[in-house]
């Protein structure tokens, strides 16, 4: 396979994940935007901790000056000359699809077309405040469309692979920026993981990754910090833990290796931080510290990400 169309196939899923997930980091700063603020009166301002798990808040506050339901929508969902953004996502993703159209079976390209033309079409011109919530389950479900098609009409050949690579990677990135947002954005101050916060965010948080239902299936017991952390970086059988995500690229990448007939420094890199979170100890985690371990581990994804585009020549 050419290189320029694996990158096309590699971007592609992780421009469609990464728009599933700017929906839900947008759908928790919406729901506990609503929240009452108990000292302050009110309700509470999280949209800069959403700003900051997007990825996009030096940016927003250069064009908007400060980060509020109103200048979120315009720059993190709307605005095409954010990278980041859902509009950039979608577009981006659409003109990969594009470029390797005769790669991807027909029901994949219709469901990635027809989101584009649905949110061109419509949404753009009337997303705001009112509606952002029926937006914010669209983007989610046009996405499901979109791994669903993927998953049963693609040959599980190399373009297969590819894709699997980027949408694994980028949902192993949002899951860490998810958790570290809420464990240091969030948190207040000077107060203790555990302590008096309030656990409708926790639930909040776990709906973001579809994972609620999963938390009470699993620990059937109340909400506690430390458990919601260990089922999202350290549960198996969690689809948006940290130890799954990236034995899937692990494995993705592995599969790949086979059939080149050769090892990448990518595939040994995504090996071993698969193996150093696989007997990794969630009280070994808190001990070193969380924020300080996921804003390493950010770091180390990206690195791998990095190192996968120079293993395939990806330069774009």
């Amino acid at each position: 396979m050419l290189s320029r169309t694996a990158a096309s196939l590699y971007w592609m899923g992780r421009y469609m994940e990464r728009a599933e997930n700017l929906a839900r980091i947008l759908e928790v700063g919406y729901r506990m935007s609503q929240m009452p603020d108990l000292e302050g009166g009110g309700t509470r301002n999280e949209w800069p901790s959403s700003a900051v798990a997007a990825a996009g808040e030096a940016g927003l506050l250069k064009k908007h000056g400060e980060a509020n339901l109103e200048t979120v929508i315009s720059y993190i969902a709307l605005d095409a000359d954010n990278p980041s953004s859902i509009h950039a996502c979608l577009k981006t993703a659409r003109t990969n699809a594009r470029a390797v159209r005769t790669a991807l079976t027909n029901e994949m390209w219709e469901s990635l077309n027809d989101t584009w033309l649905e949110f061109s079409g419509q949404w753009l011109k009337s997303l705001n405040k009112d509606n952002l919530l029926p937006f914010l389950d669209w983007v989610k479900t046009r996405s499901t469309l979109f791994r669903g098609a993927m998953l049963g009409t693609m040959l599980r050949d190399e373009a297969y692979h590819f894709i699997n690579v980027g949408g694994f990677l980028e949902r192993t990135d949002n899951t860490a920026r998810i958790l570290d947002v809420k464990f240091h954005v969030l948190l207040p101050e000077g107060q203790m993981i555990g302590g008096s916060v309030d656990y409708y965010q926790w639930a909040t948080v776990l709906r973001s990754v579809s994972a609620l239902g999963s938390y009470h299936w699993v620990y059937r017991d109340a909400i506690e910090p430390w458990k919601v952390a260990e089922l999202l970086i350290l549960r198996h059988e969690m689809p948006r833990s940290l130890v799954y995500t990236l034995s899937q690229v692990d494995r993705y990448l592995g599969t790949i290796a086979r059939n080149h007939g050769q090892r990448y420094d990518c595939q040994r890199l995504a090996g071993k931080m698969h193996a150093e979170l696989d007997y990794a100890k969630i009280q070994d985690i808190y001990q070193a510290g969380l924020h300080e371990y996921l804003t390493k581990f950010l770091e180390r994804n990206s690195a791998l990400g990095q190192e996968i585009a120079k293993n395939f020549h990806f330069y774009l």
